[in-house]
């Protein structure tokens, strides 16, 4: 799934197909610049670029998911790191990510439920302990 906020525009990671969740996206944030970075980011990129983005992701998640259950807690800068490089993927593909706006898409991915349903299926309990290492991370930022 790819609600993620602004970015989501109108292709799904894989770039193949029209995301079910476009309308809504662009009826949440279609006036914001992140949105609008966003959809001139996306509108680029090459299936390449949308399996590297993927793939990055897929990875990022498992090690979040692995720190999870090594009970790494989300306040540890191992977990905090983690919580960064998630926040310059955002940055760096889709849309200008600062650490507040980076918070507020970790309360969003446990306020919605259709993401905690897509990081909780790669480990039980990951949106919250991701949201947990973004607020963690924004607050040593501040």
């Amino acid at each position: 799934m790819r609600l993620d906020c602004p970015a989501a525009g109108g292709s799904t990671l894989e770039g193949m197909t029209e995301n079910p969740y476009a309308d809504e996206a662009r009826e949440r944030w279609g006036n914001t610049e992140a949105y609008r970075q966003s959809t001139e980011r996306t509108s680029r990129y090459t299936a390449e670029d949308w399996a590297e983005i993927k793939a990055a992701g897929a990875d990022l998640n498992e090690r979040l998911a692995a720190a999870l259950r090594a009970g790494v807690a989300a306040t540890d800068p191992a977990a905090m790191d983690l919580a960064e490089e998630h926040r310059r993927q955002l940055d760096r593909w889709f849309y200008d990510c600062g650490p507040d706006f980076h918070r507020n898409l970790g309360d969003m991915y446990v306020a919605d439920p259709r993401f905690t349903a897509t990081y909780d299926a790669v480990t039980p309990g990951l949106a919250t302990y991701l949201r947990d290492a973004i607020h963690a991370n924004a607050d040593r930022t501040a």
